[in-house]
């Protein structure tokens, strides 16, 4: 790495400079604070990467990069400036914080599911924005005389080209998507009815509820509730880690 950068005429004191003057220092610092922090509750666990599971993650980045041969991979390593040993100490870190994150709260998921279910339901949502609370208005009148549909509604009056494109569809959501003043509004809505005029910063908005989906612990969803308890419990720790070295 080192010898990369000397090659390049950059010194490592210009890399911590160009950080701080970008902002990004900080950032940085913390995520090798939370690599510290995972390296020390793995060691506490137990928790270990194996060299034949880093090999299995290499082959797979390497088939999904199309680096077939040896020579391929090692020019795209001299070309991101990093070593063999870099890169494989990157993918050991990486499957690290997998391996912790399941060890800690795979057992959780579905406690964490049932006590949450509402949070993971979704609706399908349609939606028209406008400039003015007048014309939202004027179009919520016209489709509860059924002069016009929702549908082409959004289609003529979206103040956006993709809203207009997609007759307002904004595709399945859940809270976690929403914003409060919106989720207030839609989530427990009658489906079929047309909902607003709702402010924000965007605008003004009328709604569509169409179909309610109930949640299900797909793998999907397994994986993204372990990730936001790990990323909790990680925050959590680090506070206490600074404060602990302090």
């Amino acid at each position: 790495m080192r010898a990369n950068l000397s090659k390049a005429g950059i010194e490592a004191e210009e890399i911590v400079d160009f950080l701080k003057k970008e902002l990004q220092f900080k950032t940085l610092c913390e995520k090798i604070l939370y690599q510290k922090v995972i390296e020390e509750a793995s060691r506490e666990r137990g928790v270990m990467v194996t060299p034949e599971e880093i090999q299995a993650a290499g082959d797979r980045f390497r088939a999904q990069h199309r680096l077939e041969k040896a020579a391929d991979t090692l020019a795209w390593l001299e070309d991101q400036m990093i070593s063999p040993e870099d890169w494989e100490a990157g993918i050991r870190d990486r499957l690290l914080t997998q391996k912790l994150a399941e060890a800690l709260f795979a057992q959780q998921v579905e406690k964490f599911f049932a006590e949450n279910r509402i949070d993971f339901n979704q609706i399908l949502l349609y939606q028209i924005i406008v400039a003015s609370e007048k014309v939202a208005q004027e179009i919520f009148y016209q489709i509860e005389e059924q002069e016009i549909s929702f549908y082409e509604a959004a289609h003529l009056y979206n103040r956006d080209e993709r809203r207009r494109l997609s007759c307002g569809c904004e595709g399945k959501v859940s809270r976690s998507t929403l914003t409060p003043e919106i989720a207030a509004a839609v989530l427990n809505a009658p489906m079929g009815e047309v909902i607003g005029p709702v402010t924000t910063q965007q605008g003004y908005h009328l709604f569509l509820v169409e179909e309610t989906i109930p949640a299900e612990l797909t793998p999907e969803l397994r994986q993204q509730i372990i990730e936001k308890m790990f990323k909790e419990w990680l925050t959590n720790e680090l506070t206490y880690f600074i404060h602990s070295t302090v």
